[in-house]
């Protein structure tokens, strides 16, 4: 959906950006802001300040920056989409749906409220359970055995159902009411069964979960969306889960993932574990950062919503064979996230211990060293592929080519694809040439020849399209609010206007059939203008929208924080990411329909050449500069005030030595 940018700048504002970020951010008034200490980055002195009245945040230890809708989307993880809709219910807005037809907007309004309601139910059940764990001795002595704390007890919200298989009559005045069922804690039999009171004829209705501890399932909003339930002896089944119901999908959600999420910026990684409990003894121990599948296999959701908070996952699985049939699970839906900039590593603990038993036996320390040697994803996929396989012989060889193309087919275009070809020809004794043309006949010589020795380019037979140089436009301080601006302020803009020749035969390299016209390379005084960094990226992500996915979350926060047109339409299209997944241009043609950049957005789809691939390293190397003018305008508006500010000039000086080490390591 566009959202009018009237819309949102009518939301922000009425927001106040120093209640949104007081309610995760300790604040205390320092001057004219407000100071604290930084949620994005681990810090023991406040160097997060609050502007009540420019409505914007910024870190001068880390550079986060932004106002209310990009504190959102940072701090709880959401969309563009997600942030606004949150932010326009906490202050009594309808976010506009004009490209909504009446029908669709009455259906999404219903869903709307039929969750709300549900995750309020939800609510009033966790509150319950944690007042009958207090009174439940049983309970409370699990819990002290497996080294729980109340303090982290609290954290987690964990509680207690009681024996009974009514107990949650006394919670809800209509035990009869089908929201109790729908949100999965009642369970409704069939009308002659008999029920718990003895009476023919009637519904038989009983409480899910009962006699178990209780661990609430918490959205990335903190709403309470299910549960998951352990029982105190050693009964079957161990777990039980939530039904899947309007609010939880245990595919797309992962517990603890809302109470983590200041921790994995933290240590820098995710750590993804097996059970409700190894998330609660990690946190107990010093890592926050741990979360978990909901008993059921990692997903690609799963690992996609993980990387809005991070570039680097670690799986952990136990050293058997079930824990290895989870991992290359867990190997496959990761494969298609495996971008250059992210890491995907796999612990295997040995087989008699969990998380929770190996750092009591070994330490802090000792388990963070065992996370650190853990398997990198390039690795595992050679063994996951050499499973089974005796490489002595020409038959063995065959079979791991065959079972390592699926894999190798689900990475990313890249460097790192290139180098695992490589190395899989090297262990099945195939030149990597050959192996290619084995594999993908009818693109191997014709885009991409790879060859063994893993330090070799990659070389193309396509000839693209020069991409001239340019200084890029100089940005002032980003600030996500600062759209829309008016387009004809912008001279470099306003000379994109559409241009239409009379015969499309004329310009027949520049057809786009979905556009339904054809476009010529915009010119200034009878010579063409080079596109800027900013639209050769954006022109980049608007033909493979799925190449979003292999930024880093440092990349993402650039795109999103640059002024107008650009910033507005890369949160846009990251919200059409999150809602659709990739699309091709004809539907995001339609869905770009009324945003206040659509003009703009055409013009440079306009400009793809027809049959010319796009090269990613040039799109990495153009990032890089981008990143690179963002951090000398910072550097210098810190060198301006570092003589009387202190944070200023530490930030300075660890941008110098950044800076410095980078240069080094080039020289290199």
């Amino acid at each position: 959906m566009a959202i009018p940018q009237s819309f949102i700048q009518e939301l922000l504002a009425r927001a106040d950006v120093v209640d949104i970020v007081g309610r995760y951010v300790h604040l205390k008034k320092g001057g004219a802001n407000f100071m604290g200490l930084c949620p994005f980055h681990g810090e023991k002195s406040p160097s997060f300040s609050v502007s009540p009245t420019k409505q914007f945040y910024h870190c001068f230890g880390c550079g986060k920056n932004g106002n209310a809708i990009s504190f959102l989307m940072e701090q709880a993880g959401m969309t563009f989409i997600e942030a606004v809709k949150d932010l326009a219910q906490q202050y009594g807005l309808q976010v506009p749906e004009d490209d909504v037809s009446p029908q669709d907007r009455a259906k999404a309004a219903q869903i709307r409220e039929q969750q709300a309601t549900l995750t309020t139910v939800l609510e009033k059940a966790g509150m319950a359970y944690i007042r009958n764990l207090r009174s439940s001795d049983r309970a409370i002595d699990y819990f002290k055995r497996r080294g729980v704390s109340g303090e982290i007890a609290k954290t987690f919200g964990l509680g207690y159902a009681l024996e009974g298989w009514r107990s949650l009559a006394s919670v809800f005045p209509d035990y009869n009411d089908p929201l109790l069922v729908e949100s999965g804690l009642v369970i409704s039999g069939e009308a002659e069964e008999e029920n718990a009171n003895g009476n023919q004829g009637e519904t038989k209705r009983y409480d899910r979960f009962r006699d178990r501890v209780m661990f609430p399932i918490r959205n990335i909003k903190g709403e309470c969306i299910g549960f998951g339930g352990r029982v105190l002896g050693d009964e079957k089944p161990k777990y039980l889960n939530s039904p899947e119901t309007p609010v939880f999908s245990k595919g797309r959600e992962l517990y603890g993932l809302f109470e983590a999420r200041t921790a994995l910026r933290e240590h820098g990684y995710a750590l993804v574990t097996e059970g409700y409990m190894d998330v609660v003894a990690l946190a107990q121990l010093g890592f926050a950062n741990a979360v978990a599948t909901l008993g059921t296999a990692c997903t690609a959701e799963h690992v996609q919503k993980l990387f809005r908070f991070t570039d680097s996952v670690v799986f952990s699985f136990d050293g058997d064979n079930a824990g290895r049939r989870a991992a290359r699970k867990a190997l496959d839906a990761s494969l298609p996230f495996a971008s250059d900039v992210r890491t995907v590593k796999f612990l295997f603990l040995p087989t008699e211990h969990d998380p929770d038993s190996y750092i009591r036996e070994h330490g802090q320390q000792g388990f963070a060293v065992y996370v650190s040697k853990a398997v990198p994803l390039s690795r595992f996929l050679l063994e996951a592929a050499a499973d089974g396989c005796d490489l002595d012989t020409a038959e063995g060889r065959a079979h791991m080519a065959s079972n390592a193309r699926p894999l190798w087919g689900l990475l990313p275009d890249g460097a790192l694809k290139p180098q695992l070809l490589a190395e899989i020809a090297d262990r099945v004794m195939i030149d990597s040439r050959e192996l290619l043309q084995l594999w993908q006949p009818s693109a191997s010589g014709r885009k991409t020849n790879y060859k063994n020795n893993s330090s070799s380019r990659p070389s193309t037979n396509n000839q693209k399209a020069e991409t001239p140089k340019d200084a890029g436009p100089s940005h002032d301080f980003p600030e996500f609010s600062g759209y829309p601006m008016n387009l004809r302020e912008e001279a470099d803009y306003a000379s994109s206007e559409p241009y239409f020749p009379p015969s499309p035969v004329a310009a027949g390299k520049f057809s786009r059939p979905a556009m339904g016209a054809n476009r010529a390379p915009r010119r200034v005084a009878g010579r063409v203008l080079p596109a800027s960094r900013e639209d050769r990226v954006l022109r980049l992500l608007l033909t493979e929208p799925q190449s979003w996915d292999r930024l880093s979350t440092e990349e993402h926060h650039l795109l999103l924080t640059l002024p107008t047109p650009h910033g507005p339409l890369f949160a846009w299209l990251e919200a059409q990411l999150h809602e659709h997944g990739p699309q091709p241009w004809a539907a995001l043609r339609e869905a770009l329909r009324g945003h206040a950049q659509e003009h703009h957005a055409v013009v440079q789809f306009a400009e793809v050449l027809e049959g010319v691939d796009y090269d990613w390293g040039e799109t990495r190397r153009i990032l890089n500069e981008l990143l690179e003018l963002e951090l000398a305008r910072e550097r210098t508006e810190l060198a301006a005030r570092a003589a009387t500010d202190p944070a200023a000039f530490k930030r300075l000086r660890e941008l110098t030595e950044k800076s410095r080490m980078q240069t080094t390591g080039q020289k290199q």
